[in-house]
């Protein structure tokens, strides 16, 4: 469903006046208070019909009604509708269009460039960015260009030394719409595709004066979501629903800096339900302190989850320890024991909140073999067939409709 005129439903609190001269009581557009105050307007109108607003995550709401539940998630002015009773459906659409003008869109099939595919007899729900990655194609004149197996080789480096060093190759960087190019990439992998993960958040560290190289790489990214742009994120009806996630790093693979990239995914439902991968801000003095540092990003993001699922009430195995998976057997130990170890006495404290949260169960850390670390993408280039094997694991499968 999508309302209409949104922002002119908020009521203002201050006193604002146009340049005619005229004083507003309800918000317009181009206010900066506007989002806001259509917010409040929002929250105050359907708490009142008996929805709650999830603690963390405030777009989002739920009414239950003995075996009855309904979910509502709020986008600006887009809402989504998820139910198991359809009563329930029509009363909700109903009291929204009371109270707001609503233009009722049907079946949910596009929300913000994601197409939705449903298979209810194989009980499989689908995400793809096929369409939005076919207009950026289009949008830098590469839709003929040819697959690349990988987003990143692996080997691959870049550095602050493949930037410009003169005018002349400043000007030749200056008519390439870079930042717009990677800004792209990166839409589509915070929606959907979590094994870009990497070669973008990299290709990002360069926008403010990229070089030919990091140009070239960009388009090797787009090379290989031309090949597989008819993959989708899937999730798949269980009768078990746990939350499980992955935690990885590699050391000291930035050139510039030395610091080390971490990278997490968590998987529920059989595909990825979040996922980062980033350059971590301290340097790590060896691969057990990269892969805890990569832990604590990993255990802060998974106590989020939980918060923010048990407020959806729809996963029973959030009660128990969340699990995570780290491949490296030092990093493991450590967060489990409180002996004294001579090469993490210089780490800053913050880090060891990992071991609180393993005492007090709320997370439980296992190892797992480096063959087996399904966020090994979101740290380093691999070969093909690795690659492809990992991002499988992620729920990231090709469709049939291409």
């Amino acid at each position: 469903m999508d309302v209409k005129i949104a922002f002119l439903n908020g009521n203002l609190e201050e006193n604002i006046y146009l340049k005619e001269v005229c004083k507003l009581k309800k918000s317009i557009y181009g206010l900066k208070q506007a989002s806001r105050q259509w917010y409040l307007k929002f929250n105050d109108t359907i708490v009142s019909f008996g929805f709650k607003e999830n603690i963390v995550d405030r777009c989002i709401y739920l009414k239950v009604s003995g075996s009855k539940v309904i979910f509502l998630i709020l986008y600006v002015d887009d809402i989504l509708l998820a139910t198991n009773d359809l009563g329930l459906l029509h009363e909700t659409k109903k009291f929204l269009s009371s109270n707001f003008e609503m233009k009722d869109m049907g079946e949910a099939s596009y929300v913000i460039g994601i197409e939705i595919f449903r298979d209810r007899s194989q009980g499989l729900l689908g995400l793809s960015q096929k369409a939005y990655i076919n207009k950026v194609l289009e949008r830098f004149r590469m839709e003929k260009c040819s697959a690349s197996p990988v987003p990143i080789q692996k080997g691959d480096k870049f550095s602050l030394t493949q930037c410009p060093k003169n005018d002349l190759e400043r000007k030749q960087m200056e008519v390439i719409s870079y930042a717009s190019f990677v800004g792209s990439i990166i839409y589509t992998q915070i929606c959907t595709r979590p094994d870009i993960s990497f070669a973008a958040r990299m290709l990002g560290r360069y926008q403010s004066n990229p070089g030919m190289e990091h140009w070239k790489a960009a388009k090797k990214v787009l090379r290989y979501l031309q090949g597989t742009k008819c993959h989708m994120l899937t999730y798949r009806r269980s009768n078990h629903l746990e939350v499980i996630g992955y935690s990885d790093s590699d050391f000291a693979g930035c050139v510039d800096s030395r610091k080390s990239t971490l990278g997490y995914v968590f998987i529920l439902a059989g595909g990825a339900i979040s996922w980062k991968s980033a350059k971590q801000t301290v340097v790590a003095s060896s691969t057990m302190e990269a892969e805890f540092v990569a832990c604590f990003e990993a255990t802060i993001q998974a106590n989020w989850l939980r918060n923010f699922i048990s407020g959806l009430g729809i996963v029973d195995s959030i009660a128990k320890p969340l699990k995570m998976y780290c491949d490296n057997s030092a990093a493991v130990f450590f967060s489990k024991n409180d002996k004294y170890s001579k090469g993490a006495k210089h780490m800053e404290l913050k880090y060891f909140a990992v071991k609180e949260e393993v005492q007090k169960q709320r997370v439980s850390i296992e190892h797992i073999s480096t063959n087996l670390m399904i966020a090994d993408p979101l740290t380093k280039g691999l070969p093909p067939k690795t690659f492809i094997e990992h991002v499988k694991n992620m729920g990231i499968i090709v469709t049939n409709d291409c």
